[in-house]
């Protein structure tokens, strides 16, 4: 990592208040380069806590685009950190709409030249994308990273129509303890405290939305980017990696918007590609996008619109491991996407059968997991921890059925999303299928590609609801994520299939599953051409570089805890698995603020019940400001769990000043169980 100690230019920063069209203050931080002509803006605008949960990360970046000639500014969402209102829904109508209301403040600003540019990552970056698609004329230019296109079937929420139960559960559970935060007193002055009691007042567990709209309704559709792609007239760099939930978002964007765009996917994490998380290896991302917003914001012939449509990290076949600092591969580009070196190839699952020395006599199989099928799926979205990457996967392949090809005589690439269609027979109202794409390598080891997941309930599309009549036979179908992936000669490629996935997708209410006919279902492969590479220039890009990272103190927790734990009841069949998203510890600031936050995430099943699944999240974040005696305490407990027909959520929050409990609630909901 290079960390310039120069700049083209010096470098000033201020904390701003911007007003919004209802007398609000937004709490914003603008890094500005010192010269006396106007410049664009850029903006990262999001609910995570310029002051403390994400100055580590700003201070990489924000400095460095300020000292190529950019004023950078940093603006956290009404209702966190120390902005004014009351905190809403996440990427709520009036979260863009206050969006907007940013974007045109910022270009009237008298050091602004009128241009301004949008980045951000995850919520950031689809934040941005939902203002440039209101269109504020100043808003020229977006680079979006990790960012779903759709909230309800991309994002944290549902997949394939199922309810995925570890993500949408503590992002709930994060967002709620996010939100539970007060403004910090050296900045909101003396009213913090009842800034915090409203805002403590205000909120209401995520959660009970979520799960109360379980299709693509009116509640999820107006923050849907996929609903409109033509209502974005800005210029999209769309950015992602192969182990991020979100990386399809990606492929849509290139191949469906009408406004300029590119596509750049990596093999990273949900994470910035210049923050050398594994898995790797990472990139001069900053230089990057400097090119975008240079030749979109200033008009300097910078050469992005020669750069291939779709740039993308061919992965390498590699042994199953939970990490890799460096996954192997290589740059390749598409001068359009889809791309015309990329071909369908369909493979019945009855020749893989027979393969597998099942008689061909058997029409239909059975397919009736464990319920605890799922536990070594890793982490629904991979922040570049030692154990968030699915290991080897025999032990899941043979909670599944599963479909082998022969070995490979030559090498097949991949790069797209697989698509499955099986004929299907379900004896209960209420089934779902999850499909795994699997490298078998010789020696017998199972790593995963990629994978998809299908509630047939919700095989009509994700607005609607259709209960699968028993005994009913029909053809489903559903792809798979996108992946780049190059399977060796002599490797098998595995298909399994399995009736549960936990705890990524919450179990239907039967544990009976499915029958799939093999000879009338097929996989779809996108294989790319072996030669397509053949005269093309190389991609490349450079090394990374960020400004230098912030002198911060850090106090290591007092014993060492696993990120990951599965842990097997055997005499009472339950399986556990445990997860800890931080190291525990303490950050002290260099303005003197104290931040420590501990988090438990734990799910609970039998393995022949469905009906006995559980998540719980327990989080607890202290902020102390020692020099004024300052010390408040948020903690949170949020707990989901079923019956046949219903979920039953429960939530507590509390907020202490100086070891004294200042606020206390406990909400309790039962919500019908209409599809997921």
């Amino acid at each position: 990592m290079r960390h310039p100690t120069s700049y083209p230019h010096p470098i000033t920063r201020e904390d701003v208040r911007i007003p919004l069209p209802g007398g609000e203050l937004l709490h914003g931080r603008v890094w500005r380069p010192v010269t006396g002509e106007r410049v664009p803006a850029l903006l990262e605008y999001l609910p995570f806590r310029l002051g403390d949960g994400t100055a580590l990360r700003d201070a990489e970046r924000h400095p460095w685009y300020a000292g190529h000639g950019y004023a950078s500014v940093r603006v956290d969402v009404r209702g966190y950190g120390n902005s004014q209102g009351l905190p809403g829904d996440a990427c709520s109508e009036q979260e863009v709409t206050d969006g907007v209301a940013v974007v045109e403040w910022l270009a009237g600003q008298p050091w602004c030249s009128g241009r301004v540019g949008m980045f951000g990552l995850s919520s950031g970056g689809a934040s941005a994308l939902q203002v440039a698609a209101r269109a504020p004329e100043p808003l020229r230019a977006v680079v979006a990273v990790c960012a779903p296109d759709d909230r309800f079937d991309d994002d944290r929420h549902y997949l394939g129509g199922a309810l995925l139960a570890a993500e949408l559960h503590s992002w709930s559970a994060e967002l709620l303890a996010l939100a539970a935060r007060p403004p910090d007193p050296r900045y909101a002055g003396d009213g913090w405290r009842r800034a915090w009691l409203e805002r403590l007042g205000a909120l209401e567990p995520f959660v009970h939305p979520w799960l109360a709209h379980q299709t693509r309704d009116a509640y999820w559709r107006p923050d849907c980017v996929r609903e409109d792609y033509g209502a974005i007239t800005a210029a999209v760099l769309a950015v992602g990696g192969w182990a991020d939930p979100h990386r399809d978002a990606v492929l849509r964007l290139v191949e469906h918007l009408s406004a300029p765009v590119r596509g750049i996917i990596g093999p990273w994490p949900h994470q910035y590609p210049d923050q050398g998380h594994s898995p790797g290896p990472s990139i001069g991302f900053l230089q990057e996008t400097l090119r975008w917003w240079d030749h979109w914001l200033k008009d300097r012939d910078t050469g992005v619109l020669a750069e291939p449509a779709l740039r993308s990290w061919m992965n390498e076949s590699v042994p199953p491991a939970p990490g890799y600092a460096n996954r192997p591969g290589r740059w390749i580009g598409e001068e359009s996407w889809p791309s015309p070196d990329v071909r369908e190839v369909h493979h019945g699952l009855d020749d893989a059968l027979r393969t597998a020395g099942t008689a061909a006599a058997d029409r239909f199989v059975r397919v009736r997991s464990p319920q605890h099928t799922g536990l070594d799926a890793g982490r629904y979205r991979p922040l570049g921890g030692a154990a968030d990457l699915p290991p080897d996967q025999r032990e899941e392949d043979g909670r599944s059925v599963c479909f082998d090809s022969a070995p490979l005589p030559e090498p097949v690439e991949i790069l797209g999303r697989p698509a499955l269609r099986l004929r299907v027979r379900c004896d209960v109202r209420r089934g779902q299928v999850a499909a795994r794409l699997c490298d078998v390598a010789p020696d017998g080891s199972s790593a995963l590609v990629t994978r998809g997941v299908l509630a047939l309930a919700g095989r009509g599309g994700p607005d609607r609801v259709a209960p699968w009549e028993p005994g009913e036979v029909a053809e489903v179908e559903f792809e798979l994520a996108g992946i780049a992936h190059a399977f060796p000669a002599c490797h098998r490629i595995r298909l399994a299939l399995s009736s549960a996935y936990w705890p990524w997708v919450w179990p239907q209410p039967d544990a009976t599953g499915f029958e799939v006919d093999p000879g009338r279902s097929v996989l779809t492969l996108p294989v790319r051409h072996l030669a397509a590479d053949a005269g093309n220039r190389p991609v490349t890009f450079e090394a990374p570089e960020q400004a230098v990272a912030l002198e911060v103190g850090r106090t290591e927790p007092l014993t060492e805890r696993p990120e990951r734990l599965a842990v097997h009841d055997v005499a009472n069949g339950e399986w556990r698995t445990e997860i800890r998203p931080g190291d525990g510890g303490s950050v002290t600031f260099p303005d003197g603020l104290v931040l420590e936050e501990q988090a438990l995430e734990a799910y609970r099943i039998r393995a022949e019940d469905p009906l006995s699944a559980t998540a719980r999240s327990d989080r607890a974040v202290r902020l102390e400001r020692p020099d004024i005696g300052w010390d408040v305490t948020v903690q949170t407990r949020s707990e989901i769990g079923c019956d046949a027909t219903h979920f039953t959520t429960r939530t507590q929050l509390r907020a202490l000043e100086g070891g004294d409990v200042l606020f206390e609630r406990d909400w309790q909901q039962r919500i019908p169980r209409t599809a997921g």
